[in-house]
């Protein structure tokens, strides 16, 4: 089990010291989409250049970058960052909604589709059962098929969007070893707890204070890994940051 850490601050606060004092980061998110959405705290309808800067000033921050966002999006952080991804991976979701996926951006970083298998395709062929019995499956494809998480899911929690984890899994599966993953809109952690239980070390910044308390006991009631509070952090409005660190190896309950 890797170390994890949900911060609760203002991403812009303490991104810039946490790119700088982790071992490899690469920033994995899936930002508000500037479409009204009910957070706390957060208002999720800035006005459009306002926006589109916004996500512009993380993405140039010197890290390599995975954004989720709609297809129209990914195109226009493309512009306002000046460069285009490395690599597109999309996300289908199939519901009773006018849009049916998204599309996952890898910026400065490439994915490698062979880390992550699954089954193949035309299972009633006897040719294609023995390959998956000899090969355990085929490569990941350059499309996930995952549903979004709904009300009556499972693993909802009171974040009005939250991913899905076996679609996070995923995608920070395909990353390369070695990584740091930093996530600025952590909302419920998927990302995170991906990481946790991929063994990639991570932090999940999320602004909002009943957001991050749930994801931090998401997290610890997942992995069953004990934690330490560190109530004052060296890092900027350190009087507002509470961060929540997970002790790598230590079983809930022990110290």
């Amino acid at each position: 089990m890797s170390s994890w850490e949900i911060v609760n601050a203002d991403c812009f606060d303490v991104l810039p010291e946490t790119i700088e004092r982790v071992s490899n980061p690469v920033i994995v998110t899936d930002p508000p989409f500037n479409i009204g959405y009910h957070y706390n705290e957060y208002r999720d309808k800035l006005p459009e250049s306002e926006y589109w800067a916004m996500l512009g000033r993380i993405a140039n921050m010197g890290a390599p970058s995975v954004f989720v966002h709609y297809p129209e999006g990914i195109n226009r952080l493309s512009i306002e960052i000046g460069r285009a991804p490395v690599r597109v991976l999309a996300w289908v979701y199939p519901s009773n909604t006018a849009r049916q996926h998204r599309d996952i951006a890898f910026y400065g970083v490439k994915p490698d589709f062979r880390r992550v298998r699954q089954p193949y395709r035309n299972q009633n062929d006897k040719r294609v059962r023995e390959l998956q019995k000899r090969t355990g499956g085929g490569r990941l494809y350059d499309w996930i098929e995952c549903n979004q998480v709904k009300n009556v899911s499972k693993e909802k929690t009171v974040h009005p969007c939250q991913m899905p984890l076996e679609l996070m899994q995923k995608v920070v599966g395909i990353l390369p070893d070695g990584i740091t993953v930093i996530d600025p809109f952590a909302g419920s952690g998927t990302t995170t707890l991906a990481c946790a239980l991929a063994g990639i070390p991570s932090v999940g910044i999320e602004v909002n204070e009943l957001y991050a308390q749930v994801a931090y006991e998401r997290i610890e009631a997942t992995t069953g890994v004990g934690v330490e509070y560190v109530e004052k952090s060296a890092m900027a409005h350190a009087d507002e940051v509470v961060r929540c660190r997970a002790v790598a190896g230590t079983e809930k309950g022990e110290g």
